[in-house]
């Protein structure tokens, strides 16, 4: 039989070690690390496991080992790529952040977490022409996009597109997150651009899914008292956490944001962030990865940009057969910013045509999605 083109995909993904625990089976399991790549696993404490195995054509991606354990593979024909010191992220990691990860000693202060660190690193070093530097950026987003396509392998993928600027307390905002949690419910999984506003509350509905449904009246009375990330990130990532410690177990959703836009942090909601340093990757990759459609909120630049970003694929097909989408707020999309008439002109006559809709409310957005993907 001959392959089909996932299989050579799955069979290199099939050869990646992402933690120890895997490392452990493998090397029970096989015998051999040979060909086998090894993604930001500690290594110190399995040297004389490292020293019985065969490591050809193995490669070790930022995997602390003991000295000889790396003079072994290495005289064995893998290539070691060791930890960069110094850093305030892991250009190897194998998985999405989360939310806790990226806010740890949010206690000393938004300024004292490593999303407000990674962010510090980028502006020092992204203008300063280091090709080391922006070879570690470019690692790093590999490795993150590598984690995301693992982590949606089989998921239907809806993608909420909206502005940072949507205040907590407003109606929209409760929209907005009674839509993730309609999405979610409905099976999807929800992925959002990741920062605050729009996003955040979509990323906050999707955590209420599964819980009564006044966990999410309370949760959004809560989280009106700090409105803004302006003037405080601090105050307003406490009131998040401050949510999800009253109400644990909550559903997952993606967050996709950049450091890019250092001046949006991620929201606490998304149980699992991709986030990138280059925007133009994060954008693209958010939209590609939306297989089940995209909900367009109001939004500015940025969010008309995403628009014809997603309908690019969809007119040319590129990405095959056009994906819904679902503009959200009539006279915004026809008066304030005329995006929906340009849209629908294009794709007059073609197979987007029909994968296309304006609703007037948020409540009508899921039933939107479910009539277009058919």
């Amino acid at each position: 039989m001959q392959p089909t083109p996932a299989q050579p995909h799955r069979a290199a993904r099939d050869r990646e070690i992402e933690s120890l625990a895997e490392f452990d089976e493998v090397a029970a399991t096989h015998g051999s690390l040979a060909r086998f790549r090894i993604q930001a696993v500690d290594l110190t404490a399995r040297t004389d496991v490292l020293l019985r195995l065969d490591a050809t054509g193995a490669v070790f991606l930022g995997c602390p080992m003991g000295p000889e354990a790396a003079a072994h593979v290495r005289s064995a024909g893998a290539l070691v790529f060791p930890p960069i010191p110094g850093l305030p992220f892991d250009p190897y990691r194998g998985f999405a952040y989360t939310p806790d990860e990226l806010f740890e000693s949010l206690d000393e202060g938004y300024e004292a977490t490593p999303d407000a660190q990674a962010y510090a690193w980028f502006q020092r070093t992204k203008a300063d022409g280091d090709v080391f530097a922006s070879m570690l950026r470019a690692i790093h987003d590999d490795a993150v996009s590598d984690a995301l396509d693992e982590l949606l392998t089989g998921a239907r993928v809806v993608g909420v597109m909206g502005g940072h600027a949507m205040a907590r307390g407003t109606a929209a905002y409760a929209g907005a997150a009674r839509l993730g949690r309609e999405l979610a419910r409905a099976g999807f999984t929800v992925a959002t651009g990741g920062g605050p506003g729009a996003m955040e509350a979509a990323n906050l509905g999707a955590y209420a899914a599964p819980l009564a449904d006044d966990m999410l009246d309370e949760a959004l009375r809560i989280l009106a008292r700090t409105p803004s990330f302006r003037p405080s990130v601090t105050q307003w990532a406490r009131a998040a956490f401050e949510v999800r410690e009253r109400w644990p177990g909550g559903g997952e959703s993606v967050g996709i944001p950049t450091w890019f836009y250092g001046h949006e942090p991620p929201n606490a909601f998304a149980a699992h962030v991709a986030k990138y340093f280059a925007n133009a990757t994060r954008e693209d990759g958010l939209l590609a990865r939306s297989t089940a459609g995209v909900v367009f909120l109001p939004g500015a630049a940025g969010t008309v940009q995403e628009i014809f970003d997603n309908a690019t694929p969809n007119y040319y097909e590129s990405r095959g057969e056009p994906t819904p989408m679902v503009l959200v707020n009539e006279a915004h999309w026809t008066r304030e910013l005329p995006t929906w008439p340009l849209l629908r002109s294009l794709a007059q006559g073609r197979s987007m045509e029909s994968r296309i809709a304006l609703v007037d409310r948020i409540e009508q957005a899921p039933d939107a999605i479910k009539r277009l993907g058919g």
